[in-house]
């Protein structure tokens, strides 16, 4: 009897203390790292993509840096009971005064925008981002912030930015948007805030045209006028605080070396041809940047947003032959870019109607 009660009481601490061991948790996920693949951290971790994929419920075999996976099912059920509890949290204590949004595989800030009806200015201030970047499972508050309980002070607001905007309205001049513009640069050079310069102009996103005549702060045309006008100098290739890792020069020349080449669908040499991803592959790959062959949306999901675009970014565009991200090209200066189109590798305007309807945005590969 006494044996069987030692054996017991062993057996009961070493339990307990297996149950207590952090490491466990620890040991049963992994950060990925720049050059991962599912395949290389399947065999690292003696498992299988497919178990992989299950666990993480993933769609496809895309994965980026800093990505957290879950390696076996009990802790990939702990994290997503984690998950599902701070979801629950969230949605309690904000479901009262504001709608969220949580991210999915593929997503990014100027679709989640798009897709409430809401501008994404708006979308990074009331998350406090200073960033585009974000990752599956972050949650967004997708609608303005509602302020019932404090009445007064949304109404001696509104009143205030009412006179705001009808001073504005009455003393302000107007500027044309010319090539290489955006709403950052207009909203610097007049001295206005970007949401400022949108409300003035009714707009409700960030995109603007060429020759748009949008209204600016008239006292900052004043001093402009006043002033004696600066050369223009406008730097669009790459200076050391951009950090780019491959030379910029040797990417646009090897670029335009190509154009004339004929596309063909999966294409990702000269002597076959190219299509839009298997271009960049190459180009940039002969430029010094070690990239992996991906798509178009891989290639979107592994770089980030620039408010200005230098020479050598990716030029981003949706809703082409299919939904969603569907074509990418190289920035080469002068609002135009070098891309590998169903007529073969070309350089074309930026102005181009076609591709103004289907702009995405700059991004630059990390």
């Amino acid at each position: 009897m006494k044996k069987k009660l030692v054996a017991f009481t062993t057996g009961a601490v070493i339990a307990s203390c297996l149950a207590a061991n952090p490491s466990n948790v620890d040991a049963a996920s992994y950060t990925v790292k720049s050059g991962d693949s599912l395949w290389s951290i399947a065999h690292k971790h003696q498992t299988s993509i497919a178990s992989l994929k299950s666990l993480n419920d993933l769609k496809n075999d895309l994965i980026f840096p800093k990505q957290v996976l879950q390696l076996d099912g009990s802790s990939s059920k702990k994290t997503n009971d984690k998950k599902v509890n701070q979801k629950k949290e969230t949605t309690s204590s904000s479901s009262a005064n504001q709608k969220t949004y949580t991210v999915k595989a593929g997503d990014s800030l100027s679709k989640i925008a798009v897709a409430h009806n809401i501008s994404l200015t708006d979308l990074m201030e009331w998350n406090k981002l200073d960033t585009t970047l974000i990752y599956p499972n972050d949650v967004f508050i997708v609608a303005k912030p509602d302020s019932n309980t404090n009445a007064t002070k949304e109404k001696t607001a509104k009143e205030t930015k009412d006179k705001s905007n009808q001073s504005e309205k009455r003393a302000t001049a107007t500027y044309t948007v010319k090539s290489g513009d955006s709403l950052w640069k207009i909203s610097k050079k007049y001295s206005m805030s970007i949401t400022k310069l949108k409300d003035i102009n009714n707009l409700s996103s960030d995109l603007i045209r060429v020759g748009q005549v949008l209204s600016v702060n008239s006292s900052a045309v004043s001093e402009q006028e006043k002033a004696p006008a600066p050369k223009t100098n406008v730097n669009e290739k790459p200076t050391e605080k951009d950090q780019v890792d491959y030379n910029v020069d040797k990417l646009i020349q090897t670029a335009k070396s190509f154009i004339g080449t004929s596309y063909v669908y999966g294409g990702e040499n000269p002597g076959e041809g190219f299509d839009c991803s298997g271009f960049i592959y190459h180009v940039y790959n002969q430029a010094g940047k070690d990239i992996n062959r991906l798509s178009s949306s891989g290639y979107y999901n592994r770089s980030y947003y620039v408010n200005t675009p230098k020479v050598g970014d990716l030029v981003f565009f949706e809703n082409t032959y299919k939904k969603g991200i569907s074509h990418l090209g190289i920035y080469a200066g002068n609002n135009t870019f070098i891309h590998a189109s169903s007529s073969g590798v070309k350089q074309t305007s930026l102005d181009n109607r076609y591709w103004a309807k289907h702009f995405d945005g700059y991004k630059r590969l990390y």
